[in-house]
Formats: C-alpha cells, structure tokens, sequence
C-alpha cells in the first residue's frame, strides 16, 4: 500500500509565529483548506472538552485554530462530542454543555457553537450500516452524519483499555452514541443496580421490548428480550442501570476501527492530533496524572490510521517522563503505551484498520 503523508511540526516557536499560528501553518501545509471545500457546508468539528477536573485536554485555543480556518473558507462548524456510557460531568447533553463552557469551549473563546451529537439523553443516533466483522450497523450520533463535512481534532494520550487514546478513538468511539459505546464496550447487556434503583419505572417505558418487570420495586432486566439498545442507561434519572463492560481489548479497538470507518465513509474529512500533556489516561477521568513522556510536537493527515501510528511512533522514540506512572512501572517491552497498561494491544486497532480499508499504516513523514 502507498505510503500516506503525515505532517510534523514540534513546539517549539519564535516571536514570530505562536503556536496556534504554526498549528494553522501545519493544517494549511496539510492540504485542509486547499482540497477540501467548505462553502456553505456544514463542518462538524471532533473533540473531547475533557472531564471536570481533568486539566490535559486540548485548549480551546487550538480549536479556535481549525474553527477560524473552515470559516475563512466559507464554511459552517461546530464543535461536537457525544454524551458519555458512564456516569460523570458529560453523561448528557445539559452536563455536556456546562462541562464544555467550564473547560473553555463556547462560542466566544472558539469562534463556534458547541452541538452535543446525540442529544439529551444519548438517543438521537442514526444507524450507519458498515457491515463490518465486529459490527453490522454503526449507532453514530446524528449532528455528526447530518454534517457535509468532518474534522478530528485530538488530543493523544494513553487510555487504560485501548492502550493510547488517539485519532480512531477519538472518532469512532468519541462518536457512537449511548448504545453505540456500548455495543463497542460490551459484550453481553446491561444491568440494575438494585440498591440505586429507585423504582420509578422509566426504564420500562422507554424500553420497546418489553424486557423490564418490577419485584420489591426494583426494576429487573429480562436478557432473553433486550437488544442492548441502552436506552435505559440514558433514561435513569440515578444512573442505576449500567453496562457490563466486559469486551476483550482486542475487539473492542477492532470495533472502534469499524465505527470510524462508519463515520467517515462517504464524505471531506481531515485529521488533526497534538502530542502533548501525555497523561497515561484518557481525558475522561475527572483527573490527569503526570504525563508519561515530553511534549512532541502537532500531527496533521487525511489518513486517521497513519496518523494514529506516526503519533504512537514519536511517543515510543521519546524519553520517559521522571515520577510518572510509566518510570514507575519500568520499561519492559520497548513499549510506552504496553509498559503503561499491561492488559492493551493498541496495535490490533491500526491492524484493523487497514484490513477494513480504513487506511495506512505506512506513512511518510514530512516535517515543516
């Protein structure tokens, strides 16, 4: 397979070009805004804004950057994220927003309004047949596939499960809604927390299966009729009903992969992802621990697979980062992302990938 072109620039600047200057500089060089037309298109612009409490996410600045550039163009943007599987500051649309506007994300300091993908509750999805091996129909939030046009913009880091968190992460998780991470997550279906269920009967009627009854005034699931829609997640007022979580590793980048591949067929899309603040989890947690390597500099590419691998090849060359977790757990396999998280594979996404034809692992670096 041809070699796909991924572009470099580090962090270093000078009085004359600041860094969300040479961030532009890169994305121009990249080819954004020459191949891609974006008059009167709608861009849906995808990054995470971060757990409260977690300080290593992207800063609005950098997003202003992408934004700013669509418009010179003509076209429409907006920052865009979907609601979260789990219970923290981003598991619904209203939360989502304040989180958003708390870490600096709003119209003001970026230039765009933010759009939360799949709605209130996480159930405003449009279903993207990708007849993959893992997945079959895609559950993608519906402000990301209404959008003429996609762009990436990530934040790399290393994640417990999917050993780094990158540009495949970023989209196909990122964007799958509520059932749609939770098909990626899961395996088998969701559960009730009895001790946290209050009875009020909300699951059962949102649930178009019929698969809920009531003992003691606790809700039951039947698992020979539910479909692992996960509307029920969304809908409990006390997050009393959860997902397993029990997908292998391995599958579970394999099905990202698949749900990025359903995110971008078919449209413009460009990629962007800064190595920095490299913190060994993923800015989900509502805390970021000492990063595990130095800054690296800003990546750029239409190929999301070669991007993702360029990233994880600059990490693996850098030094590792005094006190942080990785020191600490000692580097055994010539791996930073392996060494951090024991238990992950990050390799079978990118091999996925390509086997799907969602792009390259083979890349040419081209540095300016």
């Amino acid at each position: 397979m041809e070699k796909s072109k991924v572009y470099f620039t580090n962090f270093h600047t000078t009085f004359r070009e600041n860094l969300p200057q040479k961030l532009a500089r890169l994305i121009k060089t990249a080819g954004m805004t020459e191949h891609i037309h974006f008059q009167n298109k709608y861009a849906a612009v995808k990054i995470h804004f971060g757990e409260l409490g977690n300080l290593s996410f992207l800063r609005p600045n950098f997003a202003k950057v992408v934004v700013d550039l669509i418009k010179e163009g003509g076209g429409k943007p907006f920052l865009t994220d979907c609601n979260t599987l789990y219970v923290g500051s981003r598991k619904n649309a209203l939360d989502h927003l304040d989180t958003a506007y708390e870490n600096g994300f709003s119209p003001f300091s970026t230039g765009c309004h933010v759009l939360i993908a799949d709605g209130l509750k996480g159930t405003d999805e449009i279903l993207v047949p990708i007849d993959g091996e893992y997945i079959k129909e895609a559950k993608i939030g519906r402000a990301v596939m209404d959008a003429d046009i996609f762009i990436s913009l990530t934040h790399f880091k290393g994640h417990e499960s999917t050993g780094f968190g990158g540009t495949l992460k970023n989209i196909g998780m990122g964007c799958g809604s509520r059932a749609g991470k939770m098909e990626m997550h899961n395996a088998g279906k969701p559960h009730v927390t009895e001790e946290s269920c209050i009875g009020c009967h909300a699951c059962e009627k949102n649930c178009a299966h019929d698969a809920f009854s009531f003992q003691n005034k606790k809700a039951l699931i039947d698992s020979s009729k539910c479909v692992s829609c996960g509307r029920c997640i969304g809908v409990c007022p006390v997050d009393a009903i959860e997902s397993d979580c029990d997908e292998s590793n391995d599958i579970l980048n394999c099905k990202i992969a698949e749900y990025t591949k359903a995110v971008l067929k078919d449209r413009p899309h460009f990629h962007i992802s800064l190595v920095m603040d490299v913190s060994p989890y993923c800015d989900c947690h509502s805390e970021n621990d000492i990063p595990i390597i130095p800054d690296v500099g800003m990546f750029a590419s239409f190929d999301p697979v070669a991007l993702d691998a360029a990233c994880a090849d600059a990490v693996n060359r850098q030094p590792v980062m005094a006190g942080s977790i990785l020191e600490k757990h000692g580097s055994h396999h010539h791996d930073h992302f392996k060494d951090t998280h024991p238990n992950t594979n990050w390799e079978s996404s990118i091999e996925h990938a390509v086997k799907i034809g969602l792009g390259s692992a083979q890349y040419e670096l081209i540095s300016i």
